[in-house]
């Protein structure tokens, strides 16, 4: 049942996750709060949705998945302020802890600036990830240029924001952690630079490591454990609309080639003919393009491959209850598109796209 009403085809993000039960929900970001669709059951193909949780003033949107398998939903909001006066703007976090089922009521966690509300309006876009004692941390760009993060315990409890230093971030920040809860983040940021931190092993204190040499747009940043213990960060290069691609023991960031574009960035981990790959998927000239990049090499090149239709955008990538590769996007009318990876093919090949909640 179509539940969103007015300003259905404004969708501004999407995210793909796969719950306890093993069924896929999509979250999209609208005018109004957030749109669900929800797998019926584990491999589809059908769904339920979409559904409209509602967050007035909501305007930007990430999930993480706690080892729980409970979504948490954090973004940014801003409500008009009072005349001559700033907007009022807020991190808000909300939790669901089953597939399907209702969110928690939005809870606000305030910005790094709670008695400057000018400097409040200058807060950036969320992200976050969760660590291996199961704290939620999240992380975003401050008025002063810098990154600052608050935590979540894993009782529950918020801690207060605190700085993590930093200049000239310009926003698009990625977060993720590996299989054993080591966090890492990449904050683009100007002077061709890209700022680092990590946990050196599980549960130590974040540290800030070595610029990484990147001229990154903001908001193009991905990141996916490659391997066990090592992440790989993908972005597009600023000038070129190039996709590139860096990890921890590389020496340099490095160009995959092949296809060049806009927009965010979408990957996840599969295995593709027996090879572990990271299939990765961006909007280029119009339509969306799928590659598979080998997991252990950053520096090998892709082959891209166009599809869906006209006009789709803001892909987004999981696997799904049965392994397979699922690729969801929006269509012009904001309508939630999927396609399947084959699994009687050879290479990467994906099913008819199909649309959902069309009727």
């Amino acid at each position: 049942m179509d539940q969103l009403g007015e300003g259905w085809q404004r969708a501004m993000a999407l995210r793909l996750l796969r719950g306890k039960d093993d069924r896929l929900t999509a979250y999209a970001l609208v005018a109004g709060g957030v749109a669900r669709w929800t797998e019926d059951r584990p491999g589809g193909p059908g769904w339920t949705g979409p559904w409209l949780i509602e967050a007035p003033g909501l305007v930007s949107l990430t999930v993480a998945q706690s080892a729980e398998g409970y979504a948490h939903l954090v973004g940014l909001r801003r409500r008009p302020g009072g005349a001559g006066e700033p907007a009022r703007v807020d991190v808000v976090h909300a939790t669901q802890f089953q597939t399907g089922r209702p969110l928690t009521a939005w809870h606000s966690l305030g910005t790094p600036h709670p008695k400057d509300a000018r400097k409040a309006e200058r807060t950036g876009s969320p992200a976050m990830a969760v660590d291996s004692s199961g704290a939620l941390r999240v992380f975003v760009r401050n008025a002063g240029g810098g990154v600052s993060a608050r935590r979540q315990d894993p009782k529950g409890t918020w801690e207060r924001w605190t700085d993590w230093k930093g200049t000239h971030v310009l926003g698009g920040l990625s977060a993720a952690a590996t299989a054993d809860g080591r966090l890492e983040l990449l904050a683009p940021a100007g002077k061709g630079a890209a700022l680092r931190w990590y946990q050196p092993k599980p549960g130590a204190a974040p540290k800030r490591g070595e610029d990484v040499p990147a001229d990154a747009r903001p908001d193009s940043a991905a990141v996916v454990e490659t391997s066990p213990g090592t992440l790989t960060h993908y972005w597009r290069d600023a000038g070129s609309g190039e996709l590139m691609a860096w990890r921890p023991d590389a020496p340099a960031p490095a160009p995959l080639g092949g296809s060049t574009g806009t927009g965010p960035v979408a990957a996840v981990r599969a295995v593709v003919d027996g090879h572990d790959c990271t299939v990765l998927v961006h909007q280029d000239g119009g339509r969306l393009a799928v590659a598979a990049h080998p997991s252990e090499d950053e520096a090998a090149g892709v082959w891209w491959t166009p599809s869906g239709e006209q006009g789709a955008h803001t892909p987004a990538l999981a696997l799904d209850g049965q392994g397979r590769v699922v690729l969801a996007a929006l269509g012009l009318d904001g309508r939630l598109l999927v396609a399947r990876q084959k699994t009687d093919e050879a290479g990467l090949a994906l099913r008819a796209w199909s649309r959902v909640g069309s009727g």
